[in-house]
């Protein structure tokens, strides 16, 4: 028998087997911070339920399955028919479900639904982020929608049902349904008012007929799609279903699939309109103010989605540094690479500690709320989504060799990470967003510094930073060009603001030395070393 060449150490075990949201203490703190006595243990077991689906050895073979196999198209049937469907592999169904079931799309008739299911897309995003994609849109479509009471009372309630009932049939057959969208067109991009799509009126009141094509539709397979039209009264909302009432297929096709750089799992489409059938959502002409509720409900989800992808990067680092030894003991007890993780962590925290707080404005429904999302919701968007993708790298980097292997799950997250803050209107799209919440939504800022005004005398690098924000702010001459620091200065003072009030000490002492009182450098790993950067890593760990 021949020798054997080495024996095999220090090789860290799988993160799995974990309740994915019961280890996140900063979730958990959130959740509890949010909903109501009465109902919390409800929700934590919910939310247990779903992060240990999260943590499974089962899901996470699932999601690289699903990763692993992209959908393809198919155009026709054996005969020749026009059929343009998506094949998934059949992990991507199971995933899909799953997060049905979870109540992904049922936020919207729940007690404390947004921030239930917030934390429950959070934990949900770390398992594969993909499937995200069409929960969220189908959990978006719900408030355009509103716009009409008819189109409402028949598509809300399957929308927001818990029954993941796949196939293409009327949706009066069906137990519940998924929703798309699609706004972008090749000549227009974000200047969706540039669209050509035209909508010809039919005989029955509130049908058209759509001409034209969508560059980006997102999750094609969907029963049913939000799409934008140039109506005889200008750019219009409207309703098209996969299949009609009748049982024949509408006029959608499916010209080819987007070859992304991530969300492989998922599909992105473009679609050519044909004479395909579709029902007015709102008023013509108002087609931008009528969607724009899908818009805001979907941006959320891309702050949660990073917020989800940076917390399951912190718990890979963590997890590996704790468990790989070198030079002497653990990699997690040295003191460089405790600094790494730290920053990391507080980066993590503050982005999931901004999402619930945005979830949480969602439930409260009141006009304060709502002027606070209108300025706080695309700050937020623009900086959370922007420290996605530096996060990941630099927590793949904590693994060395091994997080540069696909096995590790890192470079899947990697390819993730730029991805929300690209989709549902990118960097300087929110950048000017902040601009217009602040010229024209009257009450916007006072909600805002009212809500920050809450920690103030607390720390005095976060009233410092308050201060400079008025400055800046009482300044607009050239603020276009500005913008961009405007975003990333309001969302970085909210976050400072909701640490100071909720978190330890040591996370919100941590935060405003770096973030707010410069004490920091240009990479991550470059925190004052007299902080207690121990408890910080401590917190961020996922028990295992």
């Amino acid at each position: 028998m021949a020798a054997s060449t080495h024996t095999v150490t220090n090789q860290v075990p799988p993160l799995t087997g974990y309740d994915v949201f019961a280890t996140d203490r900063a979730l958990v703190e959130a959740v509890e911070r949010y909903v109501e006595a009465g109902l919390l243990e409800e929700v934590r077991e919910e939310l247990s339920s779903l992060g240990r689906s999260a943590g499974s050895a089962q899901v996470q073979e699932w999601a690289a399955q699903a990763d692993g196999h992209p959908p393809r198209l198919r155009t026709h049937d054996r005969w020749g028919h026009r059929v343009d469907e998506v094949e998934f592999h059949p992990a991507w169904h199971r995933l899909l479900g799953k997060g049905v079931s979870a109540g992904l799309t049922a936020a919207w008739n729940r007690p404390a639904g947004h921030v239930r299911r917030a934390a429950g897309f959070l934990v949900w995003t770390q398992a594969e982020a993909g499937t995200c994609c069409p929960l969220s849109m189908t959990h978006a479509a719900v408030p355009a929608l509103r716009a009409d009471p008819g189109l409402a009372a028949e598509w809300e309630p399957l929308l927001t049902s818990a029954v993941y009932d796949r196939g293409l049939r009327p949706a009066r057959l069906k137990a519940g349904v998924l929703f798309g969208m699609g706004m972008t067109e090749k000549q227009g991009g974000s200047d969706v008012r540039a669209n050509t799509t035209s909508a010809r009126p039919l005989a029955e009141d509130g049908a058209y007929e759509l001409t034209g094509h969508k560059w980006f539709c997102s999750a094609p397979m969907s029963d049913g799609f939000l799409v934008l039209a140039q109506a005889p009264e200008g750019l219009t909302c409207f309703l098209v279903p996969r299949v009609l009432p009748d049982g024949t297929r509408n006029v959608f096709l499916i010209q080819r699939l987007k070859d992304k750089l991530g969300n492989r799992s998922n599909a992105s489409a473009e679609v050519e309109f044909d004479g395909t059938w579709a029902r007015r959502v709102g008023e013509e002409g108002r087609g931008v103010r009528t969607i724009i509720e899908m818009v805001a409900a979907t941006r959320l989800d891309c702050v949660l989605g990073s917020a989800g992808l940076m917390r399951q990067a912190v718990a890979q680092a963590v997890h590996h540094c704790t468990h790989r030894s070198a030079f002497g003991g653990p990699l997690v007890d040295k003191p460089l690479m405790r600094n790494v993780l730290a920053d990391l962590a507080l980066e993590s925290e503050a982005a999931t500690a901004l999402a619930l707080r945005l979830a949480a404005a969602c439930d409260d429904g009141g006009e304060q709320e709502r002027a606070f999302l209108r300025l706080a919701l695309p700050a937020a968007k623009y900086w959370v989504t922007k420290r996605c993708a530096p996060v990941v790298v630099e927590a793949a980097e904590c693994l060395g060799g091994n997080g540069y292997v696909e096995e590790s799950g890192l470079p899947r997250l990697v390819r993730e990470s730029p991805l929300n803050s690209i989709w549902e209107g990118a960097g300087n799209v929110q950048a000017l967003d902040v601009l217009r919440a602040l010229r024209r939504e009257q009450g916007a800022l006072d909600a805002y510094l009212r809500e920050v005004g809450r920690a103030r005398g607390a720390d005095h690098r976060l009233d410092a930073a308050i201060r400079d924000l008025l400055t800046e702010l009482a300044d607009l001459e050239g603020v276009e060009a500005r913008a961009r620091r405007l975003a990333e200065r309001l969302a970085l003072v909210l976050q400072g603001a909701l640490l100071v009030r909720h978190a330890p000490p040591e996370v919100a002492d941590a935060f405003c030395a770096s973030r707010l009182g410069r004490e920091w450098g240009a990479a991550f790993g470059t925190l004052p070393h007299t902080l207690n950067l121990a408890a910080v890593v401590d917190r961020a760990r996922p028990a295992h």
